[in-house]
């Protein structure tokens, strides 16, 4: 396990750029602009984590909305950090903040190209439970849920 400063991205701009470099990186077929990052800083909790001053990966918790009280908890490591504990405490982190917020149900998202991210989610207890194709686009994502 590693140490992490961990900053969350609300108002600052050079933590809303690094959340938006990570995201960026990791999911290219969903690039977001920084208006569009602000705009989900407002209505999700989103973090970024640093080793040192070291810029390493961010997380989203998408708070429960529905009745089931479903929050989805993502985690995300840039490729040079993997496989050092990283994930592990940034998804344990989300899914702490996601139970804070009265998550019943946990989900995940992951880019079907992402097989990293793939396997990651199943060694922590998610399954598949839905692929699709977003509207004019052509990535394959796949939705998992915590069993």
């Amino acid at each position: 396990m590693t140490d992490l400063r961990i900053e969350r991205a609300g108002t600052d701009d050079s933590v809303l750029a690094d959340w938006r470099h990570v995201h960026n990186v990791i999911v290219p077929p969903a690039v977001l602009s920084p208006d569009e990052v602000r705009e989900r800083a407002g209505r999700n909790v989103m973090e970024v984590a640093y080793r040192g001053d070291e810029l390493v990966g961010c997380t989203t918790v998408r708070p429960p909305t529905d009745d089931d009280g479903t929050a989805t908890v993502i985690a995300r490591v840039l490729p040079n950090h993997r496989r050092r504990g990283i994930g592990g405490q940034l998804y344990a982190r989300g899914l702490a903040q996601a139970r804070e917020l009265g998550a019943r149900t946990i989900e995940t998202v992951v880019l079907a190209a992402n097989t990293d991210g793939l396997r990651f989610a199943g060694s922590h207890g998610f399954v598949e439970c839905d692929r699709y194709v977003l509207p004019g686009g052509t990535a394959l994502w796949i939705d998992l849920r915590l069993v």
